[in-house]
């Protein structure tokens, strides 16, 4: 088949075709030098002839087209001219046989042939010869025009040679059959001796010397030789040559009328008319097309050598309109050809059609020819040569095989044509027997068309992609055509539609923190300025492509995808996992089914980066109806996201925690914003100690090294005493580092103290019974069943109202905070938190009503007085230290009595700690005043025990103790000894005899900051009738050795003095001293308490004998 030249115009015709061309190697700046001197060359005169050659010249003509010589002269090679370059003799003959291999390319068609050499000299230049011409250089070379336009005129000769050889009538001998190449092969077997084989033989005859008559410059020769043949080709149904006939008619008739040419090369020809008959002014009349010819003009063989007499009475040049008409005419007999040559019509009409523009309408003719390649009378139709038409068609319709075409603004084209070429690209794929491109052309369909079908019709692709990725899946491939057509991989970025992309942080128990340092490194360190508006420019820059939080070395992180199922069913996407760069990330692949059409639905895709650096998340991969896609954020229109880069620090451990206490219902919300990972609750009665068994598994890759644990009260209104929570964290700390699996135990002291007071007065004072205690013996408890009072609430109150309900319950919060480090995280200064939350609900256990002092027998102690109300639902006692235990029923009352030493309070620290100077007067006071209560508490060691629960604790008097309990219990600053006979004398009566004297010695020790003194005491005795009645009239008695009166000199601060003095009894008995201290000035500065001398109690006996 030849290759067709759309460059052609109807000139062409009556042109010889010379092709010039390079042997050897030749630069192209030196071949086209001289082929624009040759080309010049394009017409010549005949000598002694008005007639005119013209020529045409092709530096590459395919050799195939010679093939068709015989159908159409003027596309056969006549002429050849050869370019060399030969610089040495050596060269000559191998460049000399060079050519004559070229020769032997168009050989069959060639009237005569040159070959021009440039750079050899010497004696082989000098010998004369035609065929070659030789010329030092390029430059050297002038007469370059005048050899070709000898060349032409030896091409004349042989052209009129031949046409005359055709024209003449040849007795006897028999016209030969001229083919088309693939006519040659049908012809074979043929009758010729039929009188219809004949006359194909003449009419093709006489259309090729009409060819050779054109070339030569005859054109009136050639109009009539055209008729003739057309009524011969037509009377045997040649339709092929029939209508080359009417083109060559067509194209002498355009030469006629249009001397100047129709091909834009105006002035290239010399004008015609004036070698014309009188009638060519006449040409455009109506009838001017019509043929008279004298049948007696054609002889025997059909060929008559003089037809001038039919030159001299024909008018056969068509006129304008009647070439058109006789040109489409021609065509119609051309689509009478074979199915290829249908296709070569239909895309000859293609190109025609592009290189006016109308590229819709060439895309068309494209994929007519294409269809025609697979029509059904072809019994082996052509379905790669159908593919490839079809590709051809996709720019006319406005499609591309890249997807990332159809992401820019409105669609383009006509959708439902377009979707009927995919479809037939498809089909044709598939019986190419190539299955992995009938699936991308699916799948482009699928991913572009998809707003433009219907609910069935996606049901129908879809169905027909599972059926063929069921063979060969879809993949991300670049596929290349055999002809280099590079189809790009489709990505299912619209199944499923996804509107937005969002990196998410880390639990909060996982958050890396970075620790703190002097400097803020946040603030670039190249600028000599704190504050710099450029720093921050570029700081708002690099937010916008990172995030401000990190991701960890090994751990699973995540992004939450918004997408949208657009398919009228449910649609499964399976494979779907992270697209990333910057790390080494290993992603964990999801799968989901999303419901028909579904609103947005989120997934979260999981990950975990195993290096450290900077990772971007450039998309995600699925793998929909057996295609395999990569969608990259960059390439999904109206996608919203916050960012997708993030920075991922080096390896942590990671901290799992589980307690000895049940999870709590209650989540704390602290107000710091912190999140709390694990929530435990307990129930404690007031004063109740529970520990709390905390187990640290390090669940991660890296050891456990560092270990900081703090806890933080809630915001409470009830006041706590003590320390709520206490822990030694020495023996956990010896277990590190902790390597992962590993776990350590850690102990927690839950201790719940509230206020123990009650505001209701439930009991009376303890004068209201009447009830005297000084009989009974202070070394245990006192106990006493008070009754209530009558307007007070009853001991066993309502349904509704217990001391148990809920409405008495009170409510404590606290956070432990466990800041630990290990692994190449720790190296960096990276650190995690993890937080317990701790919900403590307490129950009253016991309440003080009541807190009041009695005097003892000993001045440096006395006796503390506590109404205990039992305001559980079980039994319960109360004890102190070394005192025997009161049993309290639910709901019960009652009284016990502890005998305490005095507290020496001054010894105390006059400013407790960390407030110092800064602290006020009142919260000084109040700080020494609660250290008195703790030390008060602390040697009470009042607890309480519920036997049933098997439950203790402590019942604390802090915060009861008020300033005049305080002063009863504390030491007075001056303290009073009082000695008979050497032996002290507080509680215990001192014994001696009637009649002998009695040393008596009263010792002041100053235990204030001040000086104090001097002092005068007297002692007065006196006897205890029982019956409240005090007998002082003892003169006769007790006897003074000495003065009754005793005096005291200063005492300094922290100072001793002491004065001394004798009695005698004359009688047995019980006798008590009373010492009294003379009202003075100095006296009367001090406190009365601080003159609190001991009672002394002296039992007179009989004298021994």
């Amino acid at each position: 088949m030849s290759v067709p030249d759309y460059m052609q115009c109807a000139e062409d015709h009556q042109t010889l075709l010379v092709v010039v061309q390079p042997v050897g190697i030749v630069s192209e700046e030196n071949f086209f030098r001289i082929y624009k001197r040759i080309s010049s060359v394009s017409q010549i005169s005949v000598r002694d002839s008005q007639r005119v050659l013209y020529i045409r010249y092709r530096h590459h003509y395919p050799p195939e087209n010679n093939e068709w010589g015989d159908f159409q002269t003027h596309r056969k090679v006549v002429g050849l001219i050869t370019i060399t370059d030969c610089f040495s003799a050596k060269d000559w003959p191998q460049t000399f046989e060079k050519f004559h291999v070229q020769k032997e390319i168009y050989g069959s068609t060639l009237y005569d042939s040159r070959l021009f050499v440039f750079g050899l000299q010497g004696e082989i230049t000098e010998q004369p010869r035609t065929d070659v011409a030789f010329y030092p250089n390029y430059e050297d070379c002038e007469t370059v025009e005048k050899r070709i336009e000898d060349f032409i005129e030896s091409l004349f000769i042989v052209l009129e040679s031949k046409r005359l050889d055709r024209a003449t009538d040849k007795s006897g001998d028999k016209i030969p059959l001229l083919c088309v190449p693939f006519e040659k092969k049908d012809f074979v077997g043929l009758d010729t001796d039929s009188r219809h084989y004949k006359k194909r033989c003449q009419g093709r005859m006489r259309k090729h010397v009409g060819d050779l008559c054109l070339q030569a410059g005859m054109l009136q020769d050639s109009l009539v030789h055209y008729h003739m043949s057309v009524e011969l080709l037509r009377s045997v149904n040649d339709f092929l040559w029939l209508g080359a006939a009417l083109e060559g008619l067509c194209s002498a008739s355009v030469i006629y009328h249009y001397p100047a040419g129709t091909g834009g090369k105006t002035g290239a020809r010399r004008c015609q008319g004036s070698s014309l008959p009188a009638e060519a002014a006449n040409r455009h009349r109506p009838g001017a097309q019509e043929v008279l010819i004298d049948p007696g003009a054609l002889t025997t063989n059909g060929i008559n050598p003089d037809t001038s007499a039919e030159i001299g009475r024909a008018k056969n040049c068509l006129s304008p309109e009647d070439i058109i008409d006789k040109y489409k005419e021609a065509i119609s007999y051309y689509s009478k050809l074979s199915e290829e040559e249908k296709i070569q019509r239909y895309s000859i009409l293609s190109e025609l059609y592009e290189l006016i523009g109308f590229h819709r309408k060439s895309a068309f003719f494209k994929r007519v020819a294409a269809m025609q390649c697979v029509a059904p009378s072809i019994s082996e139709p052509g379905w790669r040569a159908c593919y490839k038409l079809l590709l051809e068609t996709l720019p006319g319709y406005s499609l591309s095989l890249d997807p990332k075409d159809f992401n820019k603004g409105t669609h383009r084209g006509w959708a439902a044509v377009q979707m009927r070429l995919l479809h037939e690209l498809v089909y044709a794929s598939r019986r190419m027997g190539n299955p992995a491109l009938s699936v991308r052309h699916l799948s482009f369909l699928l991913q572009t068309m998809l707003d433009f079908l219907s609910d069935q019709e996606k049901k129908d692709v879809t169905q027909s992609l599972e059926n063929y990725t069921s063979k060969c899946p879809g993949t991300m491939e670049l596929i290349t055509l055999p002809d280099g057509l590079v189809l790009p991989p489709v990505p299912f970025t619209k199944l499923p539609i996804v509107r937005r992309v969002k990196l998410l942080n880390l639990p909060a128990s996982l958050r890396p923190q970075k620790m703190k340092s002097l400097l803020n490194q946040n603030v670039s360190t190249k600028s000599p300025f704190i504050y710099s508006p450029i720093i921050a420019h570029n700081r708002g820059e690099e937010r916008n492509k990172k995030i401000d939080f990190q991701w960890v070395q090994g751990d699973v992180c995540e992004v939450q995808l918004m997408v949208y199922n657009p398919m009228p069913f449910e649609l499964r996407v399976e494979n779907m996992g992270l697209l990333t760069s910057g790390v080494e990330f290993e992603s964990l692949p999801a799968a989901l089914s999303l419901p028909a059409e579904s609103g947005l639905y989120p997934v979260t895709l999981v990950g975990v980066p195993q290096t450290t650096g900077t990772i971007t998340v450039n998309g995600y991969h699925t793998t929909v109806f057996g295609v395999f896609s990569d969608c990259l954020l960059d390439n999904l229109p109206g996608i919203k996201t916050s960012g997708s880069t993030v920075e991922v620090i080096p390896a942590l451990p990671r901290l799992q925690i589980s307690t000895s206490l049940p999870r709590s219902a209650h989540s704390l919300q602290p107000s710091s914003g912190d999140e709390i990972s694990t929530n435990v609750s307990v129930q404690l009665y007031n004063g109740e100690t529970q520990q709390l068994v905390i187990k640290l598994e390090n669940i991660g890759m890296e050891p456990l090294e560092k270990l900081e644990i703090t806890s933080k009260i809630l915001t409470t209104k009830e006041k706590l005493y003590g320390d709520f929570l206490s822990w030694k964290l020495e023996e956990t700390v010896a277990q590190f580092p902790l390597q992962p699996g590993k776990v350590a135990t850690f102990i927690v002291n839950i201790k719940v103290k509230l206020d123990f007071s009650c505001q209701e007065n439930l009991l009376q004072d303890l004068s209201d019974d009447g009830i005297s205690v000084s009989g009974f013996p202070l070394c245990s408890p006192f106990r006493q069943v008070v009754r209530p009072r009558a307007e007070s609430k009853p001991v066993n109150p309502p349904e509704g109202s217990k001391p148990g309900d809920p409405s008495h319950v009170k409510t404590l919060e606290a956070i432990l905070n466990f800041k630990y480090s290990g692994g190449p995280g720790h190296v960096e200064g990276y650190y995690r938190n993890l937080s317990l939350g701790l919900h403590v609900e307490v129950e009253p256990s016991v309440f003080f009503t009541r807190v009041s002092t009695l005097p003892a027998t000993s001045t440096r102690q006395c006796h503390l007085l506590l109404d205990v109300f039992n305001s559980t639902e079980h039994e319960l006692t109360v004890s102190a230290r070394s005192n025997e235990e009161l049993v309290l029923h639910a709901g019960e009352c009652q009284r016990m009595a502890i005998q305490v030493d005095k507290f020496n309070f001054e010894s105390f620290p006059a400013s407790p700690g960390e407030k110092g100077q800064f602290a006020s007067s009142e919260q000084l006071e109040e700080e020494r005043q609660e250290a008195r209560g703790l030390e008060i508490n602390s040697k009470l060691d009042v607890r309480w025990r519920i036997p049933s629960l098997k439950r203790t604790g402590e019942a604390s008097v802090e915060g009861l103790l008020n300033q005049l309990v305080l002063e009863h219990l504390q030491l007075a600053p001056l303290q009073w000894d009082v000695l008979v006979d050497g032996q002290p004398c507080d509680c215990e009566a001192a014994a001696c005899r009637v009649g002998d004297p009695v040393r008596l010695e009263v010792r002041l020790t100053n235990r204030s900051p001040r000086s104090v003194g001097p002092f005068a005491l007297t002692v007065v005795p006196f006897q205890d009738q029982q019956n409240g009645v005090h007998n002082y009239d003892l003169h006769n008695a007790v006897s003074f050795v000495g003065s009754s009166t005793f005096y005291l000199d200063a005492v300094q601060p922290l100072g001793q003095s002491a004065c001394l003095g004798a009695l005698l009894f004359l009688y047995t008995g019980d006798f008590f001293l009373h010492i009294r201290f003379h009202e003075d000035s100095r006296s009367k500065e001090l406190p009365p308490s601080w003159f609190c001398l001991p009672s002394v109690h002296v039992r007179a006996l009989e004298a021994q004998a």
